[in-house]
């Protein structure tokens, strides 16, 4: 079965940090790209990151560009997401999904002014 849990999530202040997890289990972790995607109350679900487990290439969005860093520990099969310089407007679910569609059920990310 396969399954990817977030984790990390809470509450900080604007210019905090937090550092999200991912764990992925149920499929060859290093054939599939993982990204994390969020989605604010009202607004649309919005890419934040992605990264290509075979060849550790990623990609960040501009809005996120400079202040996430998405990385993977292959060996625990397991993606990150390192944020800081949090703002109020990264205020979101996050979610992690895999190249076939399966995602998480996301970490709840609650950033104060």
């Amino acid at each position: 079965e396969v399954q990817l849990v977030e984790s990390g999530g809470g509450l900080v202040q604007a210019g905090g940090s937090l550092r999200l997890s991912c764990a992925a289990s149920g499929f060859t972790f290093d054939d599939y790209g993982i990204a994390w995607f969020r989605q604010a109350p009202g607004k649309e679900r919005e890419g934040v990151a992605c990264i290509n487990n075979s060849d550790g290439s990623t990609y960040s969005a501009d809005s996120v560009k400079g202040r996430f860093t998405i990385s993977s520990d292959n060996a625990k099969n397991t993606v990150y997401l390192q944020m800081i310089d949090l703002k109020p407007e990264d205020t979101a679910v996050y979610y992690c999904a895999n190249d076939a569609g399966s995602r998480g059920q996301g970490t709840q990310v609650t950033v104060s002014s």
